[in-house]
């Protein structure tokens, strides 16, 4: 009978149950841990009775006044406001960026437009054409030695010489 009761505990004790011995450690056979078998949570029951202030409490932060009401109406729109204006303004900044972009493009090809321009008056003049028409036309001619007159001016503004003609 002892034989048969030894048997049942080792043959309990390898499976894993109860050997009627209550022990914190148990030898794993294997390279894998067992499985815990986890307590299932008791469903139904009494449920436990809270004291009256605690109670008392709870009711409280459920219950919400009138004041604590308007608080808060008064908060989301105060909040959406300032969402509002924030989207207007990040709008308004958007719509100035492209503005400003444009601007720069259109300046862009102006000063191009007006480069070509200018290429194009400075290519078609033709100064021997020009020195032929002020010496033989209009009668200029060179300056003489004499005629040529140089100035200092001691501060770097402009100047201008007027001649004692009446003028």
């Amino acid at each position: 009978m002892s034989q048969n009761r030894r048997n049942y505990r080792q043959a309990a004790y390898e499976k894993g149950g109860d050997t009627g011995r209550r022990t914190e450690y148990a030898y794993n056979y294997g390279n894998t841990a067992r499985r815990l078998q986890v307590r299932p949570r008791r469903q139904g029951g009494p449920a436990p009775v809270a004291e009256p202030v605690v109670r008392k409490n709870r009711d409280k932060a459920r219950h919400m006044n009138l004041g604590y009401v308007l608080f808060l109406a008064a908060a989301m729109c105060t909040a959406a406001l300032v969402l509002v204006n924030y989207i207007q303004l990040q709008a308004e900044l958007t719509n100035q960026i492209k503005d400003v972009a444009a601007k720069e493009s259109q300046l862009n090809s102006l000063k191009l437009s007006n480069d070509e321009e200018y290429n194009r008056i400075m290519s078609s003049i033709d100064l021997e054409e020009i020195k032929r028409i002020a010496i033989g036309e209009l009668g200029m001619t060179y300056a003489q030695e004499g005629q040529v007159i140089l100035y200092q001016n001691e501060t770097n503004d402009y100047m201008r010489r007027a001649e004692g003609n009446g003028q």
